[in-house]
Formats: structure tokens, sequence, C-alpha cells
């Protein structure tokens, strides 16, 4: 069985690289998405407040409520999966592991980007308001290519690093509540008003949340996208890092910035890597390789966890 866990990840990549999304109406993420839009509609206040605990403590309790069953779905899901043969029961548990995780259509959507740009400016803020949440309006061509090559960089842990990361530790649970706490940060997690609702105490829980299990998988990310960087110091990577607000996204935006030695910003909040040169178009090809390397390189990564967990289980029911 040890063997099906470990094929597990990579055939799910596979059927990632291959296939691409499921339609949203079976789409889990979607879901969550759903879920967590209809509660923050109910418990976010339409207008700035003050200090709110219990919108707080309220928020803290519907994430830990849809935590709760996101894992004993998926945990329900993976035992019934393995009670298949070997064979079968990876293939079910690698359908039910790739909604998971998408590195095609980040990788698609990103590229994209620059399909765009070179079209007109537009259509270049067009697309890259698909990927990010910030006011592309005014942002220049080099902006909108910053933009799009920070996102990549940061999603590559958010929607394949860290979930595979927490599969290796808790199997599919795992990864089914790392998209449900990244999924809950992208809505919940705003420090003032977004969508018409005050989410600074509504949504704190949710990016804590977030940051905890993200801070790990982040780091592992940054230094996968360091790897084959020769000469470049981890002091610099983590000085470049802290740059951001973000206890976690700094680090593979900094990598990527370092590894590309190119600039990075974002307009009014941090500037990565200031020395680096500004961002052309074949940056945004080439940040899409660097991150298809990382998603190579991580299954190694995976495999090495997943073994370290069967070894300590395999200890702990012997004693």
């Amino acid at each position: 069985m040890v063997a099906v866990w470990i094929c597990v990840p990579l055939l799910a990549l596979a059927v990632d690289w291959w296939l691409g999304e499921p339609p949203v109406a079976w789409h889990p993420v979607v879901w969550m998405g759903r879920a967590l839009q209809w509660w923050g509609d109910r418990l976010a206040p339409a207008s700035p407040v003050a200090r709110d605990f219990k919108v707080f403590w309220c928020s803290a309790l519907v994430w830990c409520a849809l935590a709760a069953i996101v894992f004993i779905v998926f945990g329900l899901l993976q035992q019934v999966a393995l009670w298949f043969p070997h064979l079968l029961a990876l293939v079910v548990l690698a359908l039910l592991l790739k909604p998971l995780l998408a590195w095609r259509m980040l990788h698609d959507e990103v590229l994209a980007v620059e399909v765009a740009l070179g079209q007109s400016l537009p259509a270049g803020r067009a697309q890259l308001a698909r990927l990010v949440s910030r006011d592309v309006s005014a942002l220049s061509a080099v902006q909108v290519r910053e933009s799009a090559i920070e996102s990549l960089a940061e999603n590559l842990n958010d929607s394949v690093v860290a979930p595979l990361f927490w599969f290796a530790l808790l199997g599919l649970p795992g990864a089914a509540l790392y998209r449900l706490a990244n999924t809950a940060d992208a809505m919940w997690g705003y420090p003032g008003m977004r969508g018409g609702r005050y989410w600074q105490w509504a949504g704190k829980w949710a990016a804590r949340a977030d940051d905890v299990l993200s801070w790990l998988p982040a780091r592992i990310t940054a230094l996968l996208l360091v790897l084959g960087a020769k000469g470049l110091p981890l002091r610099t990577l983590a000085r470049q890092a802290r740059k951001t607000p973000s206890p976690n996204s700094g680090w593979p935006m900094a990598a990527m910035a370092l590894v590309l030695d190119v600039r990075l910003a974002k307009p009014g909040v941090y500037t990565l890597h200031r020395k680096g040169r500004r961002a052309g178009p074949l940056d945004t090809w080439r940040a899409a390789h660097v991150g298809t390397r990382v998603v190579l390189a991580l299954v190694p990564v995976v495999v090495a966890i997943q073994l370290l967990v069967a070894v300590a289980f395999s200890a702990w029911m012997s004693t």
C-alpha cells in the first residue's frame, strides 16, 4: 500500500497536466468557495466597525466547522478508495487529489497574460485581473508582467506545493483542509473593505490559519525555486522575502525574482530584488519553465516525506 501512496501525487500531477480542471459543477474547491461566500455574506458587516470579538469568534467557529466537514468527508472518501484493489485505489485517490492542486491552469493563465500583452495593454490588464485581486487599471505593461510572475510564484506554493505537502503528511484530508484554508484566506483574509463587506475581524482567523498552514510549504517552494541557482545566498533570499507584508508569499516571490534576476514590485507596498532588471516578455516564459522545474523537483520531496511518515507510523504501531 505504501507504493500506492507514493504514486498518487505523480499520477495526480499527470492528470492535471493532461486534462486540466474538472467541470465547475464537480470541483470541490468551487464548493468550498460557495460555502465560504454564503457564510461570509452573513458574518462580515457591511461597514467598518471597531474591535468586534463577536464577529471574530463566530467566523472562527464557522471556519472550524467547515474545516471539520471537509476533513471528515475527504477522510471517508479516502477510506472508501482504500477498500479497492491497489491499482484501482491508486487511480481513485489520484482523481480525488487532482482537484486539490492546479499547476496546468496556473501555468496557462500566466502565459495567457503575456499573450494578451502582445495584443494590447488593456487586454493584458484584463487577463491579469483573472489572476489577482489588486486594481489593475493603472498598471503599466511591465507592472502587469511583474504581477503575473508574482502570481505564478505565490500560487505555485498555494496550488501545488502546499497541497502535496499536506497530502504527504495527512493524506487527502490534509490536502483538502489546506485548500479550504487557502480559499478562505483568499475570500475572507482582508484587513479592510472588499466586495461590500468589512473583513478586518471576520477574516482574521482565516488569514492566520492560512499563514500557519503555508509557513513551511512556502519556504520549501522558495528552496526548490533556487535549487538550480548557483551562488545565491539563502541570507539574501530571506532578506528579500521579509520585504512583503505576508509572512509566506514573499518567499516564493523573492526566490523567483532572484532566479530570473528581475525586479518584482507591488506599487506602494514592496519591491523585491530592486537591483534586478525590468521584466521582459521572455521572463514570463522563463518563470513558467522554472515553475515546471519546481513541480518536477517536488515529487521526490513528497516521496521522502511519505516514507518518513510511513516509518514513523510503523514505529508507533509497533510500540
